[in-house]
């Protein structure tokens, strides 16, 4: 579910939505680290101004995370 809404936001946010690739990366202790995979020109939409997108990306999946008991990280890699 986590992964879903991840990849739909991504998604919704670029300009090539074919090229948005989430995978889901299980850590210790129930902890979970989505890596997002973007086009290079699309970068800097899913980061935004002042790393503001992705900030409330990682608030969503974090209220999501805390609904399932999980901790949630997202790392956007280039």
């Amino acid at each position: 579910m986590m992964k879903d809404l991840v990849d739909f936001l991504a998604k919704s946010l670029v300009d090539h939505p074919e090229k948005v690739s989430v995978k889901e990366v299980p850590r210790d202790k129930g902890s979970v680290v989505f890596e997002l995979r973007v086009a290079q020109d699309d970068i800097g939409k899913v980061i935004g101004k002042k790393g503001r997108t992705a900030q409330a990306i990682r608030t969503l999946l974090a209220a999501a995370g805390t609904k399932e008991g999980k901790r949630t990280e997202l790392e956007i890699i280039e």
